[in-house]
């Protein structure tokens, strides 16, 4: 049976109910503004079975996200699968030549270290990925992620965090005791509430479907549809849909669906597809998962003989690495970087683009294919669109996701918008 919404009594009935049960969960996964919007804009619809699929009792969306908010998994292990498809051309020889020096020159050969999880992990950005994921409370974290031949593995046991690279045979090693002296009273707060919603991983990682979904309820708000829609089978556990969509036009986000584990709450399959259609943006779900207490073993790491160890205040010391320096930023800091740089929303929900000043410089001049070096302008060229306007003219950098306009006198355009969406935007700046 196709998924439907209620009349706007009903949403009014049910969010009151939803208000009441908020107070008596004992822990929630995401914001608790999460919740409260999503209770006064998204459609209450049960969840039916389809053909083949489990016999669920029906939940309404607001139920269903409760059930998120209110999921205090707090032992778990499993594989995930995580495929990215942005649509970025490949970098051929592009690599090789910016300066075979360069290339070959591991991420460590200036003091660092190839192990560290900051820049390692930022290979789950692209391609499709095995990690294996182990928790037992907020206090003992894994995450391996496993290659043909290799395997990198972040494991957090109390206040120490071990990461190891096997193919380079290296170690990092940092202790969280002295950066938590660091934060104010909010700040710990703040922490801990990050370290419950993402069990330990590493900050700004979003290496499950439960922080990828935890991100995905953020944006839920009066643009935004949000239904039930049937039930799933995800690693061999029973689950509710979840179908998160944009209500106009313009985004580039089609619509983002979450299986949600009927028992636990917990997110146990994320998806994303374009509006464009085709293959997915970003796709990430348990193969396999199991809710017992994981071995007190998986967290125990000692440093492989003859491996090279890193310690993160060695990285201090020497001012190598300017991210053991300060916390990496998030989303959110950098948000608020460039609004104290002057950066302007235009529009709201799923549709908004922030505008901001790049100091007069505008697109790079490979993009008009004028670098001299021909592997680096195919790769600009690749990713750039020429257009103009009243604001006058620029270049759209484009993947399925997320669009940039760079205009010639140096205004930036960014967001989960179509081309069309930024030029109207950079037009009405005007």
């Amino acid at each position: 049976m196709a998924p439907y919404e209620t009349d706007d009594s009903a949403k009014a009935d049910e969010a009151e109910d939803l208000r009441a049960g908020r107070r008596k969960a004992a822990r929630y996964v995401v914001p608790v503004t999460v919740v409260g919007v999503a209770a006064a804009t998204i459609g209450l619809v049960p969840a039916f079975a389809g053909s083949g699929d489990p016999d669920l009792p029906k939940i309404s969306a607001q139920e269903l996200i409760e059930k998120i908010a209110a999921s205090d998994v707090q032992q778990v292990s499993g594989t995930v699968k995580i495929s990215t498809d942005l649509g970025l051309p490949d970098l051929g020889g592009l690599e090789s030549s910016l300066g075979a020096g360069a290339a070959a020159k591991p991420s460590g050969g200036d003091g660092g270290s190839t192990a560290e999880p900051s820049s390692k992990l930022l290979e789950l950005a692209t391609g499709t990925h095995t990690v294996r994921v182990a928790a037992d409370g907020p206090d003992k974290q894994k995450l391996s992620l496993l290659d043909k031949t290799s395997e990198y593995s972040v494991i957090r046991n109390g206040d120490d965090v071990w990461a190891y690279d096997s193919k380079s045979n290296e170690v990092f090693h940092t202790t969280g005791a002295a950066d938590v002296k660091e934060h104010t009273k909010d700040q710990k707060q703040d922490q801990k509430q990050d370290q419950k919603s993402d069990k330990g991983l590493p900050e700004d990682v979003p290496a499950t479907p439960q922080k990828l979904a935890e991100e995905a309820l953020k944006a839920v708000d009066d643009t935004t549809s949000v239904t039930v829609d049937g039930s799933a089978q995800v690693a061999g556990r029973d689950a509710y849909k979840l179908l998160i969509k944009p209500k106009g036009s313009g985004s580039t986000v089609g619509a983002i669906s979450i299986a949600v584990d009927a028992k636990t709450g917990l997110p146990l399959k994320f998806t994303l597809t374009p509006a464009s259609g085709g293959a997915a943006v970003v796709d990430a779900g348990f193969t396999q998962v199991d809710f017992a207490k994981p071995s007190a073993s998986t967290f125990d790491f000692t440093p492989p003989k003859g491996a090279k160890v890193t310690e993160g205040d060695e990285l201090k010391d020497q001012g190598k690495h300017e991210k053991q320096e300060k916390p990496a930023r998030s989303g959110e800091d950098l948000g608020k970087e460039l609004e104290g740089g002057g950066m302007k929303t235009i529009g709201e929900g799923w549709s908004s683009i922030a505008e901001f000043d790049m100091g007069g410089k505008g697109v790079p001049s490979g993009a008009n294919g004028n670098t001299g070096n021909s592997d680096v302008d195919g790769f600009l060229n690749s990713l750039g669109d020429q257009v103009s306007g009243k604001f006058g003219s620029g270049t759209v950098f484009k993947t399925r996701l997320i669009n940039v306009l760079i205009t010639d006198d140096g205004k930036a355009y960014a967001g989960a918008v179509t081309k069309d969406a930024l030029v109207k935007a950079a037009n009405a700046a005007k």
